[in-house]
């Protein structure tokens, strides 16, 4: 067998949230197949920063015009592909939406929906997203109760 190649691979995308009533929620895309709820991201097309990148993909795969926030760090992970072991960086920040619609989401997801907090942590399917969600959540958590004791 031969040995893999290795590679290095960049995305980044957003946690879109917004509050109805008073209760948190975040956009997720889903794919049938194979299975899988997830935050938007991609990677940059030539000459993007990482926050244009961020802002595009968020736009294409969900339909929803956003204003970008406060960088929200990155994941790592490692995947193979066409005998290539990559190791991939997505960065994320925090994004309001500001215009548009989920039905205008690209054809790369099934569907594009909003999810109470609790809900979307408990469906996403990968660990590493999830734990970008949790400090969003404390970040937003934080915001709240600064605009309460202003």
């Amino acid at each position: 067998m031969a040995p893999l190649r290795n590679a290095r691979a960049t995305s980044a995308g957003g946690i879109v949230h917004r509050a109805v009533d008073d209760v948190q929620q975040i956009l997720l895309v889903h794919r049938r197949a194979p299975r899988l709820w997830a935050l938007p991201k991609g990677t940059p097309d030539a000459g993007e920063t990482i926050l244009e990148t961020a802002l595009r993909e968020v736009r294409e795969e969900t339909g929803i015009e956003v204003r970008a926030g406060e960088p929200l760090g990155a994941i790592t992970y490692f995947f193979v592909r066409a005998g290539t072991r990559f190791h991939k960086t997505v960065h994320f920040f925090l994004m309001e939406p500001v215009g548009g619609n989920t039905e205008l989401h690209d054809h790369e997801f099934d569907e594009v929906r909003w999810f109470q907090l609790e809900e979307a942590l408990q469906i996403m399917t990968h660990a590493t997203e999830r734990e970008v969600v949790e400090r969003a959540a404390l970040r937003l958590a934080k915001r709240t109760g600064e605009a309460a004791s202003a």
